[in-house]
Parts: structure tokens; sequence; C-alpha cells
């Protein structure tokens, strides 16, 4: 059908792992000879040029709840594509720096679960350092806090 794409022509492939997308990033990027400007300088600022427009999708709608529920389909669909080049460039520029985004991604989860204990930050979105203060029991003062 004419205006579909690859992945609508094939139908839902379900889950796709970051290691598609590098390959896909890669051969996109191959076939265009763009290489030479796919350093981690220009994918870093293309990037942020990107979170820059997913922005202003939410910029002047104050909080929107989960879901979306009062969005247009047009207005997601949009969501979807920005999100996406987001993703890519990020994606992208890992490979680039020889990065394996999916390990530094539990990694990381592994460390924010040492660093935020549930016990410290259950409910709470204060942040780490008034959480850790507030359940000290012995305070002390510097000469410089004293009143």
């Amino acid at each position: 059908m004419k205006g579909k794409t690859e992945n609508e022509e094939e139908g839902a492939k379900g889950v796709v792992s970051l290691e598609e997308l590098k390959k896909k990033m890669a051969d996109f990027a191959k076939e265009r000879e763009w290489d030479q400007f796919h350093t981690p300088r220009n994918l870093l600022l293309a990037m942020v040029g990107e979170v820059g427009e997913l922005s202003e999708i939410f910029q002047w709608k104050g909080e929107v709840p989960r879901g979306l529920p009062d969005w247009e389909e047009k207005e997601k669909q949009h969501l979807g594509e920005e999100l996406s080049d987001v993703l890519l460039y990020l994606v992208r520029l890992s490979d680039i720096c020889g990065i394996d985004l999916g390990n530094a991604v539990l990694r990381k989860l592994e460390l924010n679960a040492i660093k935020y204990p549930v016990s410290l930050c259950k409910g709470s979105s204060k942040k780490l350092t008034l959480l850790s203060k507030s359940t000290t029991t012995t305070t002390t003062t510097s000469s410089s806090e004293m009143v």
C-alpha cells in the first residue's frame, strides 16, 4: 500500500532490540556516506536539538496525565516520531563511542538501586541529600550554619 513504512507493511514485529537499532542506524549512515559526519560531538548536538523538538510538544500544555488521553492521534504520532529521533541519536552516539548501551543501562539501574534504596526513597520526590539528612538521628551544626 502506498505511503506505508516497511514496518507497517510487514506487520507488528514485537520487541526491537538495541542491537537491531544500532545495526539499522549504522547501515542507514553508511548507505548515505554519513559516517564522516557522525562524530560524538555532532551526534550529541543533533540529539540535543531533537530533545528541544520533543520539549516543544509539551510546552504550554501543563501537566498531562499518563497515556495522554486528551491528545489527538496525530499529536501522539508526532510525539512518537520525536521520541524516536532522540532514541536513534542516543543509540548511534553510544555505538560511535563504543559503549554497550544495554549493559550500561543495566549497570546504571543497579547503581541507582543502591543510591536510592526503597527504605529511603519510597513515595518521596525529595533530593537524595535531603532524604539522607532527614533519616540521620544526630545533627551537626557548623559555625557558618549557626544564627
